[in-house]
């Protein structure tokens, strides 16, 4: 019995060592999205899955987990081995959740940052019924009917939802918010008309302003777009009024260093792939692929900027 067991504890020894002497991967690795299909996080999964999955040798499986503006699919990740077959892609919400929500995770100790993969510039756009044509008209549609413009956003702490915190600080209105758990459901409502405008990301909106499904009224970045130059920026007619959204790569903490190495040097990668950089430049994303240490940096930035803008603005999770 003695020599039986020993056997079998040999047996399993030998088994989880030449488990772990497999190089990585061995397996497919799921991406988590942490919101619905069809939002702008799931638009950046799939621009860059396919690649990353040649790069690494294995197929890269996108998983949706929404909910509680991304925390829930986080905090799924934040429970995960750190083995390397579990990401997690985030975007702005990533940096503000801790301050609105009882998140089960640690903002800081529960993930290693892997690479900031791209940025992009926000948009506003409205229903092709909706009374303005241009930013100049929409601030004074604004002031003229006080809280009777419908604003769609996803994650009370977004960069939409600062967005229109920001907007309506400089011009001193008033909108009603409405809040969505992703883009894709807020998509298929502002092209319903059932909300008015919306401010996101371009790469989301960019075909229905093509198709004229929306109308594009400004973009939020520090000039207009070289890709767009008919739409004017938002702070031609409002100074200050500039806004940007971002999206990066995570994995649980504790992740080995050969194999964060690994991922992230495989993510870059992909990201300076000539298809993956052209189709995400094509929706309006400019590509970082940052360092760890680097987009650990960019994150603890992102959480002191957000902490503020929602202390000032009063921004509270309904």
């Amino acid at each position: 019995m003695r020599i039986a067991g020993w056997i079998r504890g040999l047996l399993a020894f030998v088994f989880i060592t030449a488990a772990h002497a497999q190089p990585y991967p061995a397996k497919p690795v799921r991406l988590i999205v942490p919101f619905p299909p069809g939002g702008s996080s799931d638009l950046v999964a799939r621009q860059i899955t396919p690649t990353l999955g040649e790069f690494l040798g294995q197929q890269v499986v996108i998983e949706y987990k929404g909910g509680a503006a991304g925390s829930i699919g986080t905090a799924e990740v934040a429970r995960a081995a750190p083995d390397g077959y579990t990401l997690l892609i985030v975007w702005d919400t990533h940096g503000s959740n801790h301050h609105l929500y009882n998140v089960q995770y640690d903002f800081f100790k529960s993930f290693d940052p892997i690479t900031q993969l791209v940025q992009a510039p926000g948009i506003l756009v409205a229903h092709p019924a909706f009374p303005a044509s241009s930013f100049k008209d929409f601030v004074a549609h604004l002031r003229a009917n006080p809280g009777k413009v419908s604003v769609g956003i996803v994650g009370a702490g977004s960069s939409s939802s600062l967005s229109v915190v920001l907007l309506t600080q400089l011009t001193n209105t008033r909108v009603t918010f409405v809040n969505y758990k992703g883009g894709g459901p807020l998509t298929n409502d502002i092209l319903g008309g059932h909300v008015d405008v919306v401010f996101g990301t371009y790469g989301l909106w960019e075909p229905h302003v093509r198709s004229g499904k929306l109308k594009a009224l400004a973009v939020l970045g520090k000039s207009r777009m070289a890709q767009y130059p008919d739409i004017p920026a938002a702070n031609e007619i409002v100074p200050g009024m500039e806004s940007h959204t971002w999206f990066g790569l995570l994995a649980p903490a504790g992740l080995p260093k050969a194999i964060l190495a690994k991922v992230h040097r495989e993510a870059v990668r992909a990201l300076d792939d000539p298809k993956v950089k052209e189709n995400l430049l094509n929706r309006g994303m400019e590509v970082v692929g940052s360092t760890p240490e680097a987009f650990a940096e960019f994150l603890r930035r992102q959480s002191e900027t957000t902490g503020r803008l929602i202390q000032a603005g009063g921004i509270k999770v309904e």
